[in-house]
């Protein structure tokens, strides 16, 4: 698969710590989104000296100074490698100034000298063939960010209000399946270094390539929750972004790259799920204290404040007027937006959270997902679910309603399940299961093919794309380092983007275009508009 990355570096505020629900720590280790400048450095102890070490004793004080004792633990020696390839140089203080060294340092320099047949070739493999020397690019690359990169002291900004400055910004990034290749034994090997790994005698290996050539492209999200119960992102058929950071919602126009600070919901209050009205205009944010709201993004204006939950509302899905949210109290409500009622309907049947909430596209039908393992089917008018689905195992976020087939559903269940279910709602049965091997977070079908999308976590958290019905997979996609928890399509149907607990954004261009589209396409995605420096 072929990965090509548009993006450029950042600073990033200070890690957020994630106290969401579902998390694994209190607090988020380093990621690649927290500390991009980071250096990989040998242990002190290990270049500090070539001399084996001394067993530290009682009586060692006593002993001849002549006599060494060694201990059975071997400590290498880091002198004579060549660190400069993987921007390893020793640091100034663990230079010595002995004639001995000096001695060793030119025989080093010298035997440098003599690899860099192989370190060009190595270099070549890694990072590009047109890659600049690593040691010099690494130099600039810590002065010009040791120079931009603010002190504690400067203050960093309140946890949940990231600042604008740093909202979607390109980031940088080695791409993964150039650090994987030299390992992993497979066909990636003879692209790297053709006819060392092929067999003698044998013609050339045939390469598989995936159907798709994936166009990545990285944005800074920061304090985007690693919470697997909320619905933070949403892409509008006007091509407008929406994402939930801490107590704000951010819009990103897919064109124009316009970041646009919608709402703030103050230091009390978080928000917990984001959803655009088909028309494009209207974005409905459910919020930690269980209120809803509805905003007209033309104007940047909240025109309705729907205060009818009692806790979180995490899941939120529109049917013309009609909007239905889901929340943690249990309940479903179905809020119509013309109407003076906070709500018109209660739909109660979930013993447990409402994590995942779509209409169907004819809107006759909405399917809901409880952390009850239970998977229900609502008619407009019904306050009881038609149908209920208790096969999963766990809690069930992934739905999607197939655009192709009348009444086909898809279905994943979380950690202890992991499987992906098709059902037919009209004939009530339950098709077929699909092992997924991990948590599934999210689906969604294309509109263009015949083949749907499914996100993950532990323990690779892929992405994979699926023909369906064979459920085959035709790709799968890796770059994440946290579970990848939001999910969203573009209007033409050709680009996904996932979002994920590393705080970044990840536009993965993996559907073929609508045959009936003109060149005109909706998404700007992969267009020129779309790569730049960072996005103002």
């Amino acid at each position: 698969m072929d990965h090509h990355h548009h993006h450029h570096h950042l600073t990033p505020p200070s890690p957020m710590e994630n106290a969401a629900e579902g998390a694994g720590a209190s607090s988020k280790p380093p990621t690649p989104a927290s500390t991009p400048n980071a250096r990989l450095a040998p242990a002190p102890s290990a270049r500090a000296s070539a001399t084996p070490p001394r067993a530290s004793t009682p009586s060692s004080a006593s002993a001849p100074a002549s006599r060494t004792v060694y201990s059975d633990r071997f400590i290498p020696s880091r002198t004579g490698s060549n660190l400069a390839l993987f921007d390893l140089a020793p640091s100034p203080s663990a230079a010595s100034h002995s004639p001995r060294d000096a001695t060793d340092a030119a025989s080093s320099g010298s035997a440098q000298h003599a690899a860099s047949t192989y370190c060009a070739l190595l270099r070549a493999a890694l990072f590009g063939p047109d890659s600049p020397d690593r040691l010099a690019s690494s130099a600039a690359a810590c002065s010009s960010s040791s120079s931009s990169t603010p002190s504690a002291a400067t203050g960093a900004p309140a946890l949940g209000t990231p600042a604008t400055g740093n909202i979607f910004r390109f980031k940088a990034e080695v791409p993964r399946n150039a650090k994987r290749a030299l390992f992993s034994g497979g066909d990636d090997e003879d692209a790297l270094f053709p006819g060392i790994f092929t067999t003698r005698g044998a013609g050339p290996r045939k390469i598989a390539r995936s159907p798709y050539k994936v166009r990545i492209q990285v944005l800074d999200a920061p304090a985007l929750q690693d919470d697997f119960y909320l619905n933070l992102v949403d892409w509008s058929s006007h091509n407008v972004l929406a994402v939930g950071l801490g107590n704000c919602v951010y819009l990103w126009n897919a064109c124009s790259s316009k970041v646009t600070k919608l709402c703030d919901l103050g230091v009390d209050d978080n928000v917990c799920s984001v959803g655009w009205a088909q028309r494009g205009t209207h974005l409905a944010v459910g919020t930690n204290q269980g209120t809803v709201q509805i905003w007209d993004a033309t104007r940047c204006k909240r025109i309705r404040t729907m205060e009818c939950h009692r806790l979180r509302v995490g899941a939120l899905a529109w049917s013309s007027s009609l909007l239905s949210s889901g929340s943690r109290d249990k309940i479903i409500l179905h809020h119509d937006i013309r109407a003076q009622e906070d709500y018109v309907s209660k739909l109660i049947g979930h013993k447990s959270e409402v994590c995942g909430l779509k209409w169907s596209y004819d809107n006759r039908q909405l399917a809901s997902g409880g952390n009850d393992n239970r998977l229900f089917v609502w008619n407009p008018h019904s306050v009881q679910p038609v149908l209920k689905y208790t096969q999963h195992t766990a809690a069930v976020k992934a739905i999607a309603w197939s655009p192709h087939l009348h009444g086909l559903l898809a279905s994943g269940g979380g950690t202890a399940d992991r499987c992906i279910r098709f059902w037919n709602t009209t004939t009530n049965t339950h098709l077929s299961c699909v092992d997924t091997g991990s948590q599934v977070c999210n689906l969604v079908w294309s509109k263009n093919v015949n083949e749907l999308v499914s996100t993950h976590g532990y323990s690779q958290n892929q992405i994979i794309v699926w023909r369906y019905p064979t459920m085959s997979k035709l790709a799968t996609l890796t770059g994440h380092t946290y579970r990848v928890l939001y999910l969203a399509i573009s209007p033409d149907g050709q680009t996904i983007v996932t979002g994920a607990g590393d705080e970044t954004l990840r536009f993965w261009n993996v559907f073929p275009s609508p045959k009936s589209q003109s060149s005109d396409s909706l998404s700007c995605i992969g267009g020129t508009s779309f790569v730049r420096s960072y996005i103002r």
